[in-house]
């Protein structure tokens, strides 16, 4: 098949577009060096194919409180790339499907977190902006579903872990800045310090799983949203004890600082539609995904010098 994938370098595109080469695929991968999404004429130079398949996974945003400072940017930024994607699709690869990827901070925090509540009530207010985006890129699908008949798959993760995620000096999603704040306790004896009291909740899926459930559902299903998640949740102390446990440092050292941002809560997602759909699923189980993401992480990333 011959595929286009936006975000290719990311966290998530790195790992599809992997077991895309692995399974034959032409793939063309785009990424900021070499198409900047937010201009109009982009695209376009990448048009010399007939594409079966667009995966937009391209967004401007990172992890922490991001969005907080940059939520004017977020809007002007994500919302360019999103719409001259869009149109690019319409226009030039009616074709083709597009799949997308949905934020789990579009739910409202005072709703379950089922995909008929995608676009209901009003997202958690520090990360509304991008949240935002993310609802108006699903009511494009939908809209360009309705007058031209274009076929789309829209998929929410949850967190997603594993190996090969970035270690360019961007905030890090919680577990990644978890196992690396506890690592460096161990080698520099440094404090271990973590946001918010630690009773905040997350449900994590490993990203190799998150792409074979995506492929299988983008090959079988076509015009839906659809969550993917572990359907269960821990709070981060659990995570952190679990890491202190692999590592061999001692969780009791851990201090928690209460003023600093958290975001939500809690954000697990209902996955009934996914077992629905794909009944016999099969996930990395929480003990063995952390033994090869903290693995991957002391052999790869630096942890940088320790402080005097």
């Amino acid at each position: 098949m011959d595929i286009l994938v936006t975000g290719s370098t990311g966290f998530l595109g790195t790992a599809l577009c992997k077991q895309l080469d692995a399974a034959g695929h032409r793939v063309v991968k785009l990424n900021s060096r070499n198409c900047d999404l937010t201009r109009q004429d982009s695209l376009p130079h990448f048009g010399d194919r007939v594409y079966d398949l667009v995966f937009h996974l391209a967004a401007w945003t990172q992890a922490g409180d991001f969005a907080i400072h940059h939520p004017g940017e977020q809007w002007v930024i994500n919302q360019q790339i999103n719409t001259n994607v869009l149109t690019w699709w319409q226009k030039h690869q009616p074709q083709a499907k597009i799949v997308c990827m949905g934020t789990s901070c579009s739910y409202a925090p005072d709703t379950k977190l089922v995909e008929e509540n995608y676009l209901v009530g009003t997202p958690i207010e520090s990360l509304y902006t991008y949240a935002m985006t993310k609802r108006m890129l699903h009511v494009g699908l939908l809209s360009l579903n309705k007058q031209f008949g274009l076929k789309y798959m829209n998929f929410v993760p949850s967190t997603l872990y594993g190996t090969g995620y970035h270690t360019d000096g961007r905030q890090m999603h919680f577990i990644f800045d978890l196992i690396r704040k506890i690592l460096r306790g161990k080698k520099y004896q440094e404090p271990v310090m973590l946001w918010g009291d630690g009773y905040q909740s997350r449900e994590l899926v490993f990203v190799d799983d998150f792409v074979k459930i995506m492929m299988e559902l983008t090959h079988s299903k076509e015009n839906m949203i659809v969550n993917i998640g572990a359907g269960e949740e821990f709070t981060i102390r659990h995570f952190a004890e679990i890491i202190c446990s692999k590592v061999g440092y001692d969780f009791d050292k851990i201090t928690f600082d209460t003023s600093r941002y958290v975001g939500a809560k809690s954000k697990c997602l209902d996955i009934t539609r996914l077992k629905e759909l794909l009944p016999n699923m099969k996930l990395t189980g929480l003990d063995e995904g952390l033994d090869r993401t903290i693995s991957w992480f002391e052999k790869t990333v630096q942890l940088g010098p320790g402080k005097d």
